[in-house]
């Protein structure tokens, strides 16, 4: 399967969610098993030498992949949610946006001092999302050994934003 291209399962939708966006919609990709498989394999095979104690995601895309990706490498899942929707104690981080802020929560017991901790996300574009798990997973005193995404938007200031943590994507858009 290492020939499969990935980018066949990915449909541009124009003008959504407004005028002049190109939204790069990952449901053909999530509908295709082998598709769907290989892309997780090849997300594992990054990090498969690397000790990965736990795979955090922000919801609700981050959820797909990292899933999936803690099983493959071993490691637990920890998921990052909205205010409110944790039932344990939570810290919390509060971040800007374009247009407003936003806040994100992780259980306090959620990751540990010395765990090595892989982001993972379906898309980096503008990296804010990304950034505040970032922020909470260190906050918590884990090591981040990197961030993973499906597809990168280059051409917007994401990666930029979470450096100098390292960035994996199986697919790039200039």
């Amino acid at each position: 399967m290492a020939d499969l291209d990935l980018t066949k399962y990915i449909r541009d939708i124009p003008d959504f969610p407004k005028p002049g966006i190109v939204f790069k919609d990952i449901t053909p990709l999530l509908a295709d098993p082998a598709a769907f498989q290989e892309c997780i394999r090849r997300m594992a095979d990054h990090y498969r030498e690397q000790k990965i104690d736990a795979v955090v995601a922000a919801e609700a895309r981050g959820f797909i992949f990292a899933a999936p990706l803690a099983v493959e490498l071993g490691a637990g899942f920890v998921p990052i949610r909205k205010p409110g929707k944790l039932p344990f104690e939570t810290h919390a981080f509060h971040y800007e946006l374009e247009y407003g802020s936003d806040c994100l929560e992780i259980h306090i017991d959620g990751v540990g001092p010395g765990q090595n901790v892989l982001v993972v996300d379906d898309l980096l574009a503008t990296g804010g999302t990304i950034a505040a798990c970032c922020n909470l997973v260190e906050k918590l005193g884990a090591t981040i050994v990197g961030c993973c995404f499906l597809i990168h938007l280059a051409f917007l200031p994401g990666e930029q934003k979470i450096a100098p943590r390292e960035t994996f994507s199986l697919l790039r858009y200039e």
